[in-house]
Order: C-alpha cells, then sequence, then structure tokens
C-alpha cells in the first residue's frame, strides 16, 4: 500500500497516472472572467495566478512555487481538528496542484495539505479557481484570510464524500465569510440558506470553477462555473456585531488553498477512517489553476 515518506515521489507519481494528464489542464485565457471591474475600470491579473504548468516535488519546491506560495499556513498553527499540516502534503504535477491527507502514524491526527500565498491582497479582487474536491468527509478550501485572523472569505468551502449518509453536504459547496474577534472568541457567519449553493450532483464528480469578486469592505459576489450566484451586502450581512469596529471586511488577506479536518464535523464523528485516507482516488484535491484580478483604473484615453 503507498504511503507518505521516503516513497511519496512515486506514490505520487502513481497517482497522477491514474488521475490527470496534461490534455486536460484548462488556460484561463479562454475562460471570460465573471465578474465586473466596474465604471471606467479594467481587470489586471496578479502574479499570484497560478496555472500549475511546472512540477513541484513534496519537498524542496522550486522558485516558480516558491515566489508565490509557502506550503504552509499564515503563521504556526498546525490546523483544525484532527488535521495537522504537512509540507509534503503538497505536490505540482501533471499541470494540477495535488493536496492530500493521509493517516499520521501513532496518532489520532490526520496529515493535511496547505499552502499560502506569500503577499496579502486586497479589494477590489476577483479570485477563481478550477477545482476537483477530494471524496473525504474533509473540506477542500480555497480561501483568504487577514494576517491577524480576523477576517476571512472562504471562495470554496465544500465536502465532496461519497458516503451515502453524507449527500446532504456533497451536493452543495459553502460560500460565506466570518469576521472575528479573538479574545474573548466571538465568530460570525451568514447561516441564510443562500450561504450553501446547491448542485445537481456531487461536486467532486467533475472540475469547477468556482470565484468570488470582493467589490469592497461590504460587498462580496460568489460564482460559480461562470454564474453569479449569491451576492451579499452591507453591514446586517458582513459584520452585524460590528466585530470590524464598522470597517468591513477591509484587511489585506492572504490565499490559502487546504485540505482539513473541522472540529464541528470531527466532534459529530464525522472524519475520514484509515481505509479512506490510504485510497489515493479519495484522498487527494486537485487544482488545475487559480487566477486572481486587481480592478483597477483605466488609463485615460489620448
Amino acid at each position: 500500500m503507498l504511503r507518505f515518506g521516503p516513497m511519496v515521489g512515486w506514490g505520487w507519481a502513481v497517482a497522477l497516472a491514474m488521475t490527470a494528464c496534461w490534455a486536460d489542464a484548462a488556460d484561463w485565457d479562454v475562460v471570460p472572467i465573471p465578474a465586473n471591474a466596474g465604471p471606467q475600470r479594467e481587470w489586471v491579473l496578479l502574479p499570484i495566478s497560478d496555472d500549475f504548468r511546472y512540477d513541484a516535488p513534496p519537498h524542496n519546491k522550486p522558485v516558480e512555487f516558491t515566489d508565490r506560495w509557502d506550503d504552509w499556513f499564515i503563521n504556526n498553527w498546525t490546523g483544525p481538528g484532527r488535521s495537522h499540516w504537512s509540507r509534503s502534503h503538497s505536490i505540482v504535477t501533471g499541470g494540477r496542484l495535488g493536496i492530500a491527507a493521509s493517516v499520521r502514524n501513532g496518532t489520532d491526527k490526520i496529515n493535511t495539505g496547505v499552502i499560502s500565498s506569500r503577499k496579502t491582497f486586497r479589494y477590489p479582487l476577483f479570485v477563481e479557481a478550477r477545482v476537483k474536491l477530494n471524496r473525504l468527509v474533509l473540506a477542500s478550501n480555497v480561501w483568504m484570510l487577514s494576517g491577524d485572523s480576523t477576517q476571512e472569505i472562504d471562495i470554496v468551502e465544500a465536502y465532496g464524500s461519497d458516503r451515502p449518509d453524507q449527500q446532504w453536504t456533497a451536493q452543495r459547496i459553502h460560500l460565506s465569510h466570518h469576521v472575528f474577534v479573538r479574545k474573548p472568541f466571538q465568530d460570525y457567519q451568514p447561516t441564510d440558506e443562500g450561504s450553501w449553493h446547491v448542485g445537481k450532483q456531487r461536486w467532486s464528480q467533475d472540475f469547477h470553477r468556482v470565484g468570488v469578486h470582493w467589490i469592497d469592505p461590504w460587498n462580496l459576489d460568489y460564482y460559480v462555473d461562470g454564474e453569479k450566484v449569491r451576492s451579499v451586502s452591507g453591514p446586517d450581512m458582513i459584520d452585524p456585531n460590528g466585530f470590524t469596529g464598522g470597517t468591513g471586511l477591509s484587511k489585506a488577506m492572504h490565499i490559502i488553498i487546504n485540505v482539513e479536518d473541522q472540529d464541528w464535523r470531527s466532534d459529530e464523528g464525522i472524519t475520514p477512517t484509515d481505509d479512506e485516507l490510504a485510497d489515493w482516488d479519495k484522498r487527494i484535491y486537485w487544482v488545475d489553476w487559480i487566477r486572481v484580478y486587481q480592478s483597477v483604473a483605466k488609463p485615460p484615453q489620448r
């Protein structure tokens, strides 16, 4: 059975041979940007955008990766729930980023991959990723978080499990945000029905595009496969408790791509089995590309 460890490179190669190839890698240049940059404004592609057309092994990743990403979280936190971040659980190969999960031997923890942007970004911004969820009860994520962990925008937060009792979440993508007070800890996020976008099938069955237009501190638009599916506006939806002191979602944020075990699910016993974590077809979350655009004023016409 393949495990992470001395043979990790061979394991990834076998997994890739079974699941991915260059031929079906996407090129976002032919994919229209669904969000409007605004009057007299235009989108400018930022260097953090990554089509993953290079190779980055689990260790000693090349500058194409390290100029953009760190294969760790934004601080020393090792992860929520049973998660334990592992640098060896992210790889770029075959034109895709792979984020894996595995048993953390000798513990009750789960090794999970995470990468985070070295730079931070602020509105007006459009972030979109083309992803294929893993088939575990773990969360497959693309999100943004401020350096002090008080403001968060969730772009992809989804659970692709094919367990029969997990179909409600498997058919939905969570489109949301958080604002926090750290001491004493308080957390607000919208709980309206629209925060769960419903699909016609399990989201893990294929690649999908999910994006957010961070218009300003009080307005977010969410897009799935190029269609605007949710808008969140105003203090009553963004920060009804005043946790941001009236500034809304205004802080610069890192971009994070990861897999994680979440406390609110594992506390209810919703956590992967060892057999599921050993299944290569289930335990890898694939990201085909991520693109990030800043809205800027158009230059004056002569």
